[in-house]
């Protein structure tokens, strides 16, 4: 992989994540996988262990909430910083991923750019 990061993308939008795996892989230095829901993500991020994971909150089944809280509670993926997403131009949201230790909060629709900025601030690029 060539000292690729890996970042992980959980999100049930398979065109949104397979949009933003492009634009991430497109900078040559990141590894890019996908997952479309919660349990897959979860189970993704144990076997994969991402430097960096993208999470949606509003999903089916395991919502990004249900998702963060169980990433952190485990040892094997306690550390890997999160940035949350989602649709909802709203602080309650933003506040309570917030209070669940993710690294950044992102709203749709993404600007690419600044995204790009947070991921590299948080890996320290």
């Amino acid at each position: 992989m060539g000292g690729k990061k890996k970042i992980l993308i959980i999100d049930d939008e398979k065109d949104f994540g397979y949009f933003l795996k492009f634009n991430l892989e497109l900078i040559k230095k990141f590894k890019v996988f996908n997952a479309t829901n919660g349990k897959a993500g979860i189970k993704l991020a144990r076997r994969k262990k991402p430097d960096l994971i993208i999470l949606d909150i509003m999903m089916p089944g395991l919502d990004g909430f249900d998702v963060l809280t169980i990433l952190k509670e485990n040892m094997k993926t306690t550390a890997i910083p999160v940035i949350m997403m989602t649709a909802l131009d709203q602080n309650e949201p933003k506040e309570k991923a917030c209070g669940l230790y993710c690294a950044d909060y992102f709203t749709k629709p993404i600007e690419i750019d600044k995204l790009i900025s947070g991921i590299n601030n948080i890996l320290s690029f």
